[in-house]
């Protein structure tokens, strides 16, 4: 059975996750009305990690013997300046997330959650490959600074990235031409 700190902290985390889809899809609206479809694609691929993220802590409360609460979520922000910015708020984002998955991480171990260490390792590894990229798509935003070349080849780039397979967030699922 998972303890009442733990799965509260767990909770919190399932709506910081809903949280991060909300915000990724935001950002994908944000860059489909700047007709950067590539990056457009790449946040719906990411809002679609998210809500498997929220799945995996939701589905881990119940396996534990606890109870989901699914919290109320806010809608942080749906306009950006531009690209850059909006991979900043990208980036600062998964710092974010990152920091929340070590203090479940230190929950765990000051309770003994034994049991709930090897989700929060994966979570660990994951938070390292999503600052990661969100990192590298700023650094190379900085490079190009206002170039358009540059911020087109970025963009073809990111179109690239590949949907899970039936992922409800790639319009070929639903038949959409978008």
């Amino acid at each position: 059975m998972i303890g009442k700190k733990l799965r509260d902290a767990m909770n919190e985390q399932v709506k910081n996750e809903l949280e991060s889809y909300y915000i990724y899809l935001s950002m994908a609206a944000w860059f489909h009305e700047q007709n950067l479809d590539g990056m457009a694609h790449w946040m719906r691929c990411q809002a679609h990690e998210e809500t498997i993220h929220a799945m995996k802590l939701f589905d881990h409360i119940l396996e534990r013997g606890g109870k989901v609460r699914l919290l109320n979520l806010k809608q942080l922000k749906t306009t950006w300046k531009s690209p850059l910015e909006a991979f900043q708020d990208a980036d600062k984002h998964e710092k974010f997330i990152s920091g929340k998955i070590m203090d479940l991480t230190k929950i765990c171990r000051e309770q003994s959650e034994f049991p709930s260490e090897p989700i929060l390792a994966w979570f660990n590894e994951e938070q390292i490959e999503e600052e990661g990229n969100t990192g590298k798509i700023v650094a190379d935003l900085q490079r190009v600074g206002k170039g358009r070349a540059g911020l087109l080849m970025i963009d073809r780039e990111l179109g690239g990235r590949a949907f899970p397979a039936g992922s409800p967030f790639d319009p070929a699922a639903y038949g959409s031409g978008t």
